[in-house]
């Protein structure tokens, strides 16, 4: 198959030149002057595409150089990707491609500026994005081995474009990995938060090493060798599923402890704090966004599982009783059941939060699994669903899927 790659630098050249030694013609271009005993390096970007059945854009989309991470940061304002560099490779692409080529870019974005900015630029072409998770030192390598492949498309359909790059991808591939098929906008989401997922375990287990030097008596591998062997909750994955936020007495009091613990060491930052404060806020917008309905419809507010999770009496660290004190301070009393707590049958016409969902909460629990409500909804209210299991197909009830903004 006829490749071409523009932008030919320290990802894109060794990752065509992997393509190239797997049996395909590849050309590239790029702005500097490069050589390559593989890759078909090309005076233009008329001459590397004209031929070719795909083209990868690989260009950067960097911040200013005070942002790379060298010296100190955190202290600078939050600041975007610049894509002037990739808005006018793409725009000079897509005047020499048409309809029978697919153009994938490669380059990082942050979500939503595939969909807003850069797939509007081409409209002579087939688009997908399709960034890499590829490590500098080892780009050939994990070129032909990667972990998954990520191909967004506009709907995320899995037909069509996608196909057409998987089945590519299969005559490259070293290994068997794992093809995620979604939106631009998730392809996006799963590219940075990658990244930030790496930079939140660091940091964690550098503020381990960081107690084991201020308090003494502890080796950091000893811990972090006991919390990397916990597969069932810590590294596997169960927690993974978005829903509602921690719950439970021991997480909220262990890191307000642990922020004491951290005041008084000194460690000089407030990783436990933030973590409280995004969990609060986080309850606050799902608040609102259940106030919101509630305006809208002229429905009260109900809460449909107020214990920390079901089949228990414990309020304690309850999520619920939080989205329900954000309810309250919106000026909205909401109805609480819970057969151990707050048991009441209704009937009831409500915008319900869905606190409690049996499929996901009951999963870890030797209870049976249950799925009906706790209490009668009548016909006409809203079923918010942050667990995004109750089933849509109903006429009975508007059903929301609190975190899944592909299908409104």
């Amino acid at each position: 198959m006829n490749i071409a790659f523009i932008g030919c630098g320290k990802l894109g050249l060794p990752c065509a030149e992997a393509i190239a030694k797997k049996g395909h013609t590849v050309t590239g271009y790029d702005i500097a002057d490069i050589t390559s005993d593989t890759v078909d390096i090309k005076n233009n970007i008329q001459e590397a595409v004209q031929d070719a059945h795909i083209v990868f854009v690989a260009v950067p989309t960097p911040h200013r150089q005070e942002y790379d991470g060298r010296l100190p940061t955190a202290h600078l304002p939050p600041e975007d990707f610049s894509y002037d560099i990739v808005t006018q490779v793409l725009t000079e692409t897509n005047t020499h491609m048409n309809k029978s080529q697919l153009l994938c870019l490669i380059s990082t974005v942050i979500p939503g500026t595939v969909r807003s900015i850069l797939e509007p630029i081409c409209t002579n072409t087939r688009f997908v994005y399709n960034p890499y998770l590829i490590a500098m030192g080892s780009v050939a390598w994990d070129m032909v081995n990667p972990e998954m492949v990520m191909i967004g498309t506009e709907d995320g359909t899995q037909t069509g474009d996608a196909k057409e790059l998987v089945d590519f991808y299969k005559t490259v591939m070293e290994n068997n990995p794992r093809y995620v098929i979604g939106t631009w906008d998730e392809c996006e989401c799963i590219k940075v938060f990658y990244n930030t997922f790496i930079s939140a375990k660091l940091s964690l287990v550098n503020m381990i090493q960081d107690v084991a030097m201020k308090q003494g008596n502890i080796n950091a591998d000893v811990v972090c060798d006991a919390l990397a062997h916990s597969t069932k909750r810590i590294m596997g994955p169960q927690y993974m599923k978005p829903g509602m936020g921690d719950g439970g007495a021991c997480h909220p009091r262990d890191n307000i402890a642990l922020r004491h613990m951290a005041q008084k060491l000194d460690l000089g930052y407030d990783l436990f704090g933030s973590i409280m404060n995004a969990r609060e806020i986080q309850a606050e917008n799902m608040a609102k966004f259940l106030v919101e309905r509630a305006k809208e419809t002229e429905l009260p507010v109900l809460i449909h599982g107020m214990a920390y999770k079901p089949n228990v009496e414990y309020q304690d660290g309850s999520y619920s009783v939080l989205v329900a004190h954000y309810c309250k301070k919106l000026g909205y009393h909401p109805i609480m059941v819970d057969p151990k707590t707050h048991p009441q049958l209704g009937p009831f016409k409500a915008v319900a939060l869905l606190g409690h969902s049996a499929e996901t909460t009951y999963r870890y629990t030797s209870q049976e699994i249950k799925d009906q409500m706790y209490c009668y909804l009548e016909p006409g209210s809203v079923i918010v669903d942050p667990w995004r299991k109750f089933n849509r197909n109903t006429n009975k009830y508007t059903v929301i899927y609190y975190g899944d903004t592909r299908y409104v």
